[in-house]
């Protein structure tokens, strides 16, 4: 004979599987519900930090003015460094050809 604890017990487990049946039912209904041709897809875009069109071409101008002024320096300063050469050239041919002692 069963005692009633032991019916009690039965009862509640077959609760148990009953409401885990359920469960597993009403996900299968909420997995049907969606389809994958219900899924809305957003295409992403980079963030692009908001500038105004002007500025990227003021930008691009400081740059080039810059990259000029730059190149100025440099042809500056290679045309001095050049002079110096050249008078250092002049002056050392100038010696040789008239200050050298000439020892045969």
């Amino acid at each position: 004979m069963t005692s009633p604890s032991d019916r009690h017990q039965e009862l509640e487990q077959k609760e148990r599987i009953l409401r885990e049946k359920e469960v597993e039912l009403r996900l299968r209904e909420l997995e049907q519900q969606i389809s994958p041709n219900d899924v809305n897809f957003h295409k992403t875009v980079k963030h692009q930090p908001e500038q105004k069109p002007w500025m990227k071409k003021v930008i691009v101008g400081a740059k080039l003015f810059g990259l000029g002024i730059a190149a100025l320096v440099a042809v500056r300063i290679a045309s001095v460094l050049a002079g110096l050469i050249m008078i250092a050239a002049l002056g050392w041919v100038t010696y040789q050809l008239f200050f050298a002692s000439r020892k045969k």
